[in-house]
Parts: structure tokens; sequence; C-alpha cells
């Protein structure tokens, strides 16, 4: 990925937007764990159940690798710098952004603290993550023969939010609410969010070709 200094500024930005997102939503999923009785463990357990959640850590990991010098990541990170990845986060963070403000906005009204944690987490770090990812990525090494691989993360988590979901006798999203829909809606639905997140994928190899900029370092896909 390119490294010039004012997109290390962005990302550095944008990363601790994200941490403070991500630790003002667990303190709040923590201390609602608790009051519900369920523990700390409890509240670990459901901040750690949301697509929104883990993946904004994602995202938050990517910008800390991007706000560092080009020599400075440590191994694990390495990967959170190839384009491929970060455009594989960047779709999902657009479906994060783009569902919650089409179906999940509606069915409560956060305030307070939980309202800065939503605010962030929904609607500012989604645009952050395209910026950075059309600032910095060199989209000319995207194919859409790489999509497969990119819907490992989101087929995966549906897979685990649906374990996790039986285990605890509670689902973290309403569309997949195996107790209220059964599994063939469910399933459904699932096909439809996974149909979704590979259109975008495509739609953001797409507008890579729009961008006609080169960068020095080849990246990988």
């Amino acid at each position: 990925m390119l490294r010039s200094s004012g997109l290390r500024r962005f990302a550095t930005l944008s990363a601790l937007v994200g941490w403070f997102a991500l630790a003002a939503q667990f303190y709040l999923s923590v201390q609602l764990g608790i009051a519900n009785g369920n523990g700390v463990l409890g509240g670990v357990v459901a901040y750690f159940s949301y697509f929104t959640i883990l993946t904004n850590l994602l995202g938050a990991i990517a910008l800390t690798a991007g706000a560092l010098p080009a020599r400075t990541p440590p191994p694990w990170l390495t990967c959170f710098c190839r384009p491929g990845v970060v455009t594989a986060i960047t779709a999902s963070i657009i479906v994060v952004g783009s569902m919650y403000f089409l179906i999940l906005r509606h069915i409560w009204e956060p305030q307070g603290l939980q309202l800065v944690a939503d605010v962030l987490l929904h609607y500012v770090m989604p645009p952050l993550f395209f910026v950075y990812w059309w600032w910095g990525v060199p989209k000319q090494v995207l194919r859409p023969v790489a999509i497969p691989r990119w819907m490992v993360y989101p087929l995966s988590y549906a897979l685990y939010a649906l374990v996790l979901g039986a285990i605890r006798d509670r689902y973290p999203y309403p569309f997949i609410d195996v107790i209220a829909l059964g599994y063939p809606r469910v399933l459904v639905n699932s096909a439809v969010v996974s149909a979704v997140f590979a259109l975008l994928c495509l739609a953001l190899i797409w507008l890579g070709r729009l961008d006609q900029r080169r960068h020095r370092s080849p990246g990988l896909g």
C-alpha cells in the first residue's frame, strides 16, 4: 500500500476514532451484562457476537497498520496492509453501515454514550475506512477471482453467529433470529446478505478501475 505521510496521519486519526468507539461499546456491553445478571463474561460474549464489532475491530487494526511507516508493522500486521484484505474489510464495513441504516436503526433509540458509540461504529467508521481504501490501496491488483476468498469472513461470521445463538438462545440480529424466523428464512436472509456483499466487492473493483493512479507497491490480491 501507498504509505504517504498524509495517508498515515489520516489512518492514525481514523484508528483513534475506531478504537475509542470499540472501547466505549465494550464498556457499555460489560455494564449491560452485569445489569442483566449475566456478569462480565456475558457482556464480553455479547460484545463479540456482533458483526459490527468484529468488522470495526478488523478496520481499526488495518488502520493502525496503515498508520505505521512501511517497514515498521510486525509480521502479523502486514496482512492488514494487503489490498485484498483492505478491500474485503471495506466491503464488510459498508455492509455494517448500510444494514444498520436500512434495517436496524428503527428498532431502538440509543442515548448518551451508547448513541456516541452507535454513531461512530455505524455512520463514521464506514466512510472513514472507505476513504482510507480509496486513498491507499493499489486497486489495479484487485480481481473478481478473489471475491470467494473475501467472502470467507462474512460466511464464517454467519456460521459463528448461528452456533453462538443456538448456545445462548439469543441472536445478535433480528434477520438471523432462528427462534423468531426459523432456519429456512434465516438461511435465505443470510444468502441475500452474502449476495449483497459479493456485489459490493464487485462494485469496489469497478470503482478501482476509475482510479488511474499507480502505486509503487505491487500489493497482493
